[in-house]
């Protein structure tokens, strides 16, 4: 029998008749500062679960080691269970978003080399930053399985990166989450959207991610939709 384990801000997870498989539905709810900003949008569930299947596929074609079983229905997908990481990790390459308002910089300029940050996820706590040390001495995780997950990072940007700029997206900056398997193995989870990356276009800079909503720029199931469109076109030229 189906249970439902959890509702978080854009998406349920169901427990399956499999201890080990997960069913995610994608919600029509967008949040904006750690859940202090909601909305729903029609549409927005189905669109998200689009474009994070196609990544998702796109990244196990490639190599990378997810969650992602397969896709159940347009805002459905199945799941393998994890233990996920209270963590979230950020790899930046412009100049954009909390960063640029950190450090008292103008949006835009694409940082020399990508810039590598960890947070602790808690909405309670506003996922404030956390370091190396921290994380291993207060056994969220340990250096091993740190490296491990920065090392999928880093492999998920080489490949994004150029996927993305192919439909004419720059990449600016993403959020991924990490879970384990029952195994043991460390994969990629979460998901993979305009949710937890920004996307900019590539010849008017244009905003095509959640900052729609955050900014109050244009309609957010739209523009999201014009992300899987676009995306879809360069994956269908590749076969």
């Amino acid at each position: 029998m189906e249970k439902l384990l959890y509702t978080g801000k854009a998406k349920q997870m169901w427990q399956t008749d499999d201890p080990d498989v997960l069913r995610v539905v994608y919600l029509d709810q967008a949040t904006a500062f750690n859940g202090k900003k909601k909305e729903h949008f029609a549409g927005k569930g189905e669109a998200a679960n689009a474009i994070s299947s196609l990544v998702f596929q796109y990244l196990i074609k490639h190599g990378i080691k997810t969650h992602f079983i397969k896709k159940l229905s347009p805002t459905e997908d199945l799941v393998k269970r994890c233990t996920m990481y209270p963590l979230e990790f950020v790899t930046r390459n412009v100049i954009a978003g909390h960063f640029a308002g950190r450090y008292g910089l103008a949006e835009g300029a694409a940082l020399s080399e990508p810039v590598e940050e960890t947070f602790y996820k808690s909405d309670r706590l506003d996922d404030p930053f956390i370091n190396e040390s921290a994380t291993v001495a207060l056994d969220i995780a340990d250096h091993e399985a740190l490296a491990q997950m920065w090392a999928i990072c880093r492999q998920v940007n080489d490949l994004l990166k150029p996927l993305f700029a192919r439909a004419g997206m720059q990449l600016v900056d993403f959020k991924l989450e990490f879970g384990r398997l029952s195994t043991g193995e460390i994969v990629l989870a979460d998901e993979f959207s305009p949710d937890n990356c920004r996307l900019w276009d590539i010849k008017t800079d244009q905003h095509l991610d959640k900052d729609v909503y955050r900014r109050k720029l244009a309609d957010l199931t739209q523009t999201y939709d014009e992300v899987l469109a676009r995306l879809q076109a360069v994956v269908k030229e590749e076969g």
